[in-house]
């Protein structure tokens, strides 16, 4: 079943939240934020305003996972992760 992009929503804040709050995270949470992030961007209920954060968190996710140092990653965005967790509420 799949879920609704309110739902998606939450689990990408979910993850993010996470991400800074522990400034660590796994490459599999990066693949899972870029999987939400990809998919509400092509969602039509989504504001367009919304789908430039949720690009910008896309690329953060794509970086991320490929990152050599992944908390390292995180902590370079702590602000722009603070960013979009006040642009997703």
């Amino acid at each position: 079943m799949a879920i609704n992009h309110e739902h998606q929503l939450t689990v990408l804040k979910d993850i993010l939240s996470e991400h800074q709050l522990d400034r660590s995270g796994t490459v599999a949470e990066c693949e899972q934020i870029e999987r939400l992030a990809k998919s509400l961007m092509a969602n039509d209920a989504v504001h367009s305003e919304l789908k430039q954060t949720l690009s910008h968190i896309y690329t953060y996710s794509q970086n991320g996972k490929n990152a050599t140092d992944l908390s390292s990653h995180i902590n370079q965005h702590e602000q722009q992760l603070a960013d979009w967790m006040d642009q997703l509420t």
